[in-house]
């Protein structure tokens, strides 16, 4: 979790650079309580109208929001929502605008007619039309005279009309000569308009869209992305799959599926804006593509669970991050069936079962290095933990000092531990011979001999490792010495 927060805290330094379509979502909201006498119709009694950036906007105000510095290009009309997206721009003191002004178009505003949370009716007024050949070229000089500067690039397609397969082409060979990341939320049926750039995070209707394909199983997900990568000297693929979460795919050959983080959805307005603001603050933090990835979840998680195009700020991140990180700590502490079941799922993967137990009362510099050098005998590490019953008839009514309940979490959100199962017995005979581990880890002040589990372990072939400990480091010493 520390690592997460100090990646989070460092999105404040980033300078980021974003390209796209921008737009003015207007949000107009109101009661309905009966029908036009005009036509079968309701009626919305508006109570309040508000306008926010939308599209490429979006973007920028999830990176804001994040606490990145943010460079926005983008392309409006000569008309009042024009000017509408000028002055919601310079509310963001974070945010650096440079905004075109193309007198041929109108600019891109979306209108959503809500009543009781519930989106009755969208309009949209929009041109389409690519950019003239003075104005993209204006564009592509705006863009060089930003880029040196800037740690990532983000180019937000909306489709509607700044980006030209050749402007494109142009913004991610500059942006790959001064060796910037390239991350792109693209639009369309030809996704080879986005060679060479860094990273690709359509959602699944937009890849089945450009692959004709109906994408309805992961295998297949899977197989298009690959393709695509390669056809297009792209690095990687996030594909947003709604409900069922993200798949990461790379060029190298990795593949990574996570379920969503959205426990409840009102509003997935906006949602893909904040998805790339996430990875990209993330990437250009250093993290990797699975951590990224991993935050941009959540990050979406929270935002779909609110109403309208929303954003989500890094205290809020960073709750979600800590409550998600308690949940997987809480999942490790298993039943011994539960256990069984992934031990065997874990042997048919080929994965090398390590065993270790104790009482583990106060976790000390000996217990972790044991633990981490038990890990370095597999692939995944076990740890049978005595339960407060057997803890006293082992130590003593005074014993132990905390409760298995503790014991087992802080066991938990050590990285080196998989799995921690509780046993009620003196010794973890019984449970040893219901994993059957390949590997029994014990302290170097044992010999095989006098391990009463031993029997058990050879008689099905398991290795017995005996490991040094960190001398001076015990709890019963720890404990005589809180005393004295």
């Amino acid at each position: 979790m520390a690592s997460d927060s100090h990646l989070i805290e460092t999105f404040s330094t980033l300078r980021i650079l974003c390209v796209g379509d921008v737009m003015l979502d207007q949000f107009i909201r109101g009661t309905i309580s009966r029908i036009s006498p005009e036509a079968p119709v309701p009626v919305l009694h508006i109570k309040d109208e508000t306008a926010v950036l939308g599209g490429a906007g979006n973007v920028v105000r999830n990176l804001e929001a994040l606490g990145s510095n943010v460079t926005f290009i983008s392309v409006i009309g000569k008309d009042g929502n024009g000017s509408q997206i000028q002055n919601l721009l310079k509310a963001y003191s974070k945010v650096e605008a440079h905004l075109l002004i193309d007198k041929t178009r109108v600019t891109t505003t979306k209108t959503r007619f809500i009543a009781a949370n519930q989106q009755i009716l969208r309009t949209d007024f929009e041109q389409t039309q690519i950019l003239s050949s003075d104005l993209e070229t204006d564009l592509l000089n705006l863009f060089r005279s930003q880029v040196k500067t800037h740690d990532l690039v983000i180019l937000s397609d909306y489709a509607k009309g700044i980006f030209s397969p050749q402007g494109l082409t142009n913004l991610i060979q500059e942006a790959r000569l001064h060796e910037k990341p390239v991350l792109v939320d693209p639009k369309g049926i030809d996704f080879t308009r986005y060679k060479g750039a860094t990273l690709l995070t359509p959602n699944r209707q937009e890849l089945a869209q450009a692959t004709l394909d109906p994408l309805k199983t992961q295998e297949g997900l899977v197989s298009v992305a690959e393709k695509i990568l390669k056809d297009t000297n792209i690095e990687a693929m996030i594909v947003t799959r709604g409900p069922e979460g993200m798949t990461l795919v790379t060029a190298a050959g990795e593949v990574e599926h996570l379920p969503t983080q959205a426990l409840e959805v009102f509003d997935v307005s906006g949602a893909g804006d904040t998805v790339i603001a996430t990875l990209a603050a993330s990437l250009a933090s250093g993290a990797s593509l699975s951590t990224a990835m991993r935050l941009a979840n959540v990050a979406a998680g929270l935002v779909v669970a609110k109403v309208g195009t929303a954003v989500v700020p890094p205290d809020e991140l960073i709750t979600a991050l800590h409550h998600q990180n308690v949940e997987a700590h809480e999942q490790k502490i298993v039943s011994w069936q539960k256990a069984q079941d992934q031990v065997q799922k874990w042997k048919r993967r080929g994965n090398r079962i390590v065993f270790t137990n104790g009482c583990f009362d106060l976790l000390h510099p000996g217990h972790v290095s044991l633990l981490n050098k038990a890990k370095k005998a597999g692939d995944r590490l076990i740890v049978g933990l005595n339960s407060d019953s057997s803890v006293q008839r082992l130590k003593g009514p005074s014993r132990p000092i905390q409760q298995e309940a503790s014991r087992a979490f802080v066991l938990s959100s050590l990285e080196c531990v998989d799995l921690v199962v509780l046993f009620e017995e003196d010794t973890p005979v019984d449970l040893i011979k219901t994993l059957k581990p390949d590997v029994h880890v014990k302290g170097g002040d044992y010999t095989i001999d006098q391990l009463i589990e031993a029997p058990v372990i050879q008689s099905y072939g398991g290795e017995i490792l005996l490991i040094d400990l960190v001398e001076g480091q015990s709890t019963t010493g720890m404990v005589s010495r809180m005393a004295g």
